[in-house]
């Protein structure tokens, strides 16, 4: 049975009207809503802009930063490269080499060149720290050429004369593909060694840059992609904790080949400087460097003219077949459209067989002497 109809009456009724209208008013206005939304979006802007901010570099020799510790010398920009020098002096040296290094790595890190080799053929062997490592001051204006400006006058500045070698190895490598384009008159020859190549050069086939690309760890797809697509948000990707960077940046060892692990204890007993490749900050060191050699370049490497036409010279491409760090595929297509370059594929080479007990003496011979 419903129960009985109660009577409400209308003072009841004006009472419970003032109750609801009463708790309506504890919600807050539309317009107040619409501001609050804006002050929140604006401060989430404000919070990823921070996020994505390098922290500022520590320059060498300034008040907060390390010390200089090395031969500088000082740029017509005002910047300083930091440098050191192995095998006979440059006045007595019959060939004079330039090393570029790796990622992540310093001048310290030089292929072994034995000194008996050194002594030899009279080589003087100069290396130096790459804009923002070590203690080479960080260059904001970075691009592709500029390493290339930079080792010019690094020689100038040194005196050493008006052609010298470059040897480029890794990151270095790819470097040595600029300075074919940038400075070819200055060199008396280069040799290529297991260069990075970036996947958007332009003359790469889709099919061949693609299988390249995804030969990596899927970390390092999304890392490079950044860099190149989206430079902007290099540090903060490598640096936030949500997921993994560049397994490179982080140093992971399971992405060298069975040949490459027995040569890593070599790279250990290097570890008294290690301290100093970054020592300025991730940012102005081996994310610039990302964003760099992995951003859009003006020019591609498979482009290039010969820059020795009378065999003057000559430029020598190296590659381990078995590189699981830089995909060989990319630097056999190179050495099929440049001709020109003498291309040596090592078959059960790693990135690292450089540092294998008396590559680095191949290496030179070949550059040096034309052996092959």
């Amino acid at each position: 049975m419903a129960g009985p109809i109660r009577k409400v009456s209308a003072a009841s009724a004006r009472a419970h009207t003032r109750r609801k209208g009463h708790a309506n008013s504890s919600f807050l206005p539309r317009g107040m809503i619409k501001k609050l939304s804006v002050v929140l979006f604006i401060g989430l802007l404000a919070w990823s802009y921070q996020a994505i901010q390098p922290t500022p570099p520590k320059i060498c020799g300034s008040p907060d930063g390390p010390p200089v510790t090395s031969s500088r010398i000082k740029l017509k920009d005002g910047r300083h490269l930091a440098y050191t020098e192995y095998g006979v002096p440059k006045e007595k040296a019959k060939y004079k080499i330039v090393f570029i290094h790796a990622f992540d790595c310093c001048k310290f890190d030089v292929i072994p060149i034995s000194p008996a080799l050194l002594e030899e053929l009279g080589i003087y062997l100069l290396s130096f720290d790459r804009a923002g490592y070590g203690e080479s001051d960080p260059h904001p204006k970075m691009t592709e050429k500029s390493t290339a400006l930079d080792i010019e006058e690094l020689a100038d500045k040194l005196e050493l004369g008006s052609k010298f070698y470059i040897i480029g190895f890794s990151m270095g490598g790819e470097i040595g593909w600029t300075c074919l384009k940038f400075i070819p008159h200055r060199l008396a020859g280069a040799a290529i060694v297991a260069p990075v190549a970036n996947f958007w050069w332009r003359g790469f086939p889709s099919n061949i840059s693609k299988e390249a690309y995804n030969q990596q760890f899927l970390q390092d797809k999304w890392a490079v992609g950044v860099a190149h697509y989206a430079p902007w948000l290099t540090y903060w990707w490598n640096t936030q904790k949500l997921f993994p960077g560049s397994s490179v940046m982080s140093q992971r060892v399971d992405g060298f080949s069975a040949e490459d692990l027995k040569l890593l204890p070599i790279l250990a007993a290097k570890g008294q400087y290690r301290a100093q490749v970054r020592q300025q900050g991730d940012f102005e060191s081996i994310h610039r460097d990302m964003m760099v050699n992995f951003g859009r370049w003006d020019f591609s490497p498979l482009e290039l003219d010969n820059p020795f036409p009378n065999n003057e010279g000559s430029v020598h491409l190296w590659h381990g077949a078995e590189d699981l760090i830089v995909p060989v595929i990319l630097s056999r297509y190179i050495s099929q459209k440049l001709p020109w370059v003498h291309y040596h594929e090592l078959p059960d080479a790693g990135h690292l067989f450089p540092m294998a007990d008396g590559m680095s003496d191949a290496i030179v011979k070949a550059l040096l002497l034309g052996d092959n």
